[in-house]
């Protein structure tokens, strides 16, 4: 098993019971969708000189 970004809330309805799907994913057990959460980087600001 791999380490997982862990969601506080479901973006869909905003409830807070997820449980862990296979491949990733979270099932919030109120609207019932799976989604998933994916880390794409950082954004740093441009320094003027």
């Amino acid at each position: 098993m791999t380490d997982r970004a862990t969601p506080f809330y479901c973006p869909y309805c905003g409830d807070e019971d997820l449980r862990p799907e296979e491949n990733g994913g979270w099932l919030c057990s109120a609207c019932r969708r799976v989604f998933s959460v994916k880390f794409l980087g950082l954004s740093l600001p441009e320094v003027s000189r």
